[in-house]
């Protein structure tokens, strides 16, 4: 059980409150979130998208219970690339990638992650999470790049 995240109408997410408490998410929503939206370190190899040096990370990384976890996605550096099929198949992968712990961890037996355009500068992912023929969770993220 994780404490609730939510999006709010302008796109932000913060966390969930009610009743004078936190709310708590029962389900997989949160977890997918915190996977997807934080920033994982970029590979040596990745090309960063402002062209600096900043690989970004969760602090924490230095510092795994299991040699090699790391936290978050690489979908971060898709921020400033064009509308084409490798950034819809990088995408997918990164997002897969970013929610592989799931199936690690014994939680699911099968991640799945589609990548499609749905308008001008905005790629939007189907995350299909499912237990043996079960889909324990199913839910489009829509994810707005800023092309250079």
């Amino acid at each position: 059980m994780d404490i609730a995240i939510l999006q709010s109408e302008t796109g932000g997410f913060d966390i969930a409150l009610g009743d004078y408490d936190l709310k708590r998410d029962e389900g997989l929503r949160t977890a997918v979130l915190i996977s997807l939206l934080s920033d994982r370190r970029a590979s040596d190899d990745d090309v960063l998208p402002d062209g600096g040096e900043d690989r970004r990370g969760y602090w924490a990384d230095a510092w795994p219970d299991v040699e090699g976890d790391r936290l978050g996605s690489r979908l971060w550096l898709l921020s400033r690339e064009k509308q084409t099929a490798d950034v819809l198949q990088r995408a997918e992968t990164y997002a897969e990638e970013a929610l592989a712990w799931l199936v690690e961890d014994g939680i699911a037996s099968r991640v799945e992650a589609r990548a499609q355009w749905v308008r001008s500068g905005v790629m939007q992912l189907t995350i299909t999470i499912r237990r043996g023929t079960e889909n324990l969770f199913q839910q489009n993220f829509d994810y707005e790049l800023r092309a250079q």
